[in-house]
């Protein structure tokens, strides 16, 4: 969807002073020691030299919560302030009530507008909303392909920037409060590269799951041509220079914080971030119940030539991945890989071993529950710990989809993840 227009982007008095206050809470916690020991801590698990586990929360359900809330309630009245405002105010939300090993920046980001075309093809199909305000969906894809003769539909991206609506944003940013705390542009720092999630969009779930077997290579030139589009649009990102270093407290795949010693490499120029001194990511949704011969042939291998251009590579989201370490150890520079409850968590933690961070994600049903059950909950990550002792993990809980508008009960998840994970150190 397009930015809104620079003009549009203005700053009311009365809106100006609602941000400031928000502004300097943000400046006085991002000030804090605390920071940088957890920074610390991270980047030591990222490197293979582990102190404890680490433990980030993502993807709360802020609608269940946000109006009757005090401190989340918006004060500001412009649509751009507003959204500056919800940031900040879900920021010192989290700081104040699970926090866990969240580190806060000592700037306010102002994100580079760009655009690209994507592929061409628009997701089609009845889309059903299940959670009020959540963002979560039931969605049926109506096929557009389904035979080589389809795959001209799939376009080569084309990418451009709006440095205008850049600056206009940065110098609003910086009159509202950049004497408290400095607003910075910041590029892409998480470039989500899944093919498959992109293709069952356009194919239909089962129909491309069956053509593994009945069309294989109208699957496999299917991947093929998304990947190339892929890169061709990663090559006009970086002659835009739109990258942006993720060795820090920027989210990394479906996973938490990317601090490493080991980005960016030699040859580094902080004014021009390149992909080999990046994080880079991949997965493969879909595939839990697929192979691993099958996962090799229809996804990881087209996933090369995109996961050999990056520094480190996260792999993996949704999927069980506890049985197919021995084609995800083909992945250059792999170091974290996803695995979450539905796995065999002991078979996981030997597969994983001490050569990559387990990056699990806890199951989040249980704060859907009538009774929350803090207890099997503990019991879950407890026997995580347990399998994976002497690893290198970071718990990462997410997709928390509800919580029975009982904000509380992350509450007290959170204060229960740090006491046995700090229990651990």
């Amino acid at each position: 969807m397009p930015a809104p227009a620079s003009s549009l982007i203005q700053l009311l008095p009365q809106d100006r002073e609602v941000l400031r206050p928000l502004a300097e809470q943000v400046a006085a916690i991002a000030a804090l020691p605390v920071h940088r020991e957890k920074a610390r801590l991270w980047g030591r698990m990222n490197d293979l030299r582990s102190v404890r586990p680490m433990v980030w929360i993502t993807e709360v359900p802020w609608h269940e919560f946000s109006d009757d809330t005090p401190e989340l309630v918006l004060r500001c009245r412009a649509p751009w302030a507003r959204n500056v405002e919800l940031e900040m105010r879900r920021q010192l939300y989290q700081w104040r009530h699970l926090p866990v090993d969240m580190i806060f920046n000592d700037y306010v980001p102002c994100p580079i507008a760009y655009r690209s075309t994507s592929f061409g093809i628009l997701r089609q199909g009845e889309l059903l909303a299940i959670t009020g305000g959540a963002g979560i969906s039931s969605q049926h894809f109506e096929p557009q392909i389904s035979s080589m003769a389809d795959l001209h539909k799939i376009k080569d991206p084309v990418v451009t920037v709006d440095r205008a609506d850049t600056a206009a944003r940065l110098a609003v940013m910086t009159d509202a409060f950049g004497d408290i705390i400095p607003a910075r542009e910041q590029g892409c720092n998480n470039l989500w590269f899944t093919p498959w999630d992109n293709l069952v969009m356009w194919y239909g779930v089962q129909e491309a799951l069956m053509d593994l077997i009945e069309q294989p290579e109208v699957i496999n030139a299917a991947i093929a041509r998304i990947v190339e589009c892929c890169l061709k649009e990663l090559d006009q990102m970086v002659a835009l220079n739109l990258l942006a270093v993720n060795h820090n407290n920027c989210r990394i795949g479906s996973g938490a914080y990317g601090y490493t010693d080991q980005l960016p490499r030699a040859g580094f120029n902080p004014a021009h971030p390149t992909p080999e001194h990046l994080w880079g990511c991949s997965n493969a949704q879909i595939f839990t119940e697929v192979s691993p011969e099958m996962h090799w042939e229809f996804a990881l291998r087209h996933d090369l030539p995109w996961l050999a251009r990056w520094g480190l590579v996260y792999y993996g989201c949704c999927e069980v991945l506890d049985t197919k370490m021995e084609i995800l150890r083909r992945i250059p520079n792999l170091r974290k890989v996803s695995m979450n409850y539905r796995i065999h968590v002991d078979r996981a933690a030997a597969a994983l071993g001490k050569d990559y961070v387990f990056s699990y994600k806890p199951n989040p049903a249980c704060f859907a529950t009538d009774k929350f059950d803090l207890g099997q909950a503990r019991a879950e990550l407890r026997r995580m710990l347990d399998c994976t002792r002497g690893g290198h993990v970071e718990i990462v809980l997410k997709d928390i989809s509800t919580v029975a508008r009982q904000p509380q009960r992350l509450w007290e998840w959170a204060a229960m993840a740090m006491e046995l994970v700090e229990g651990r150190a």
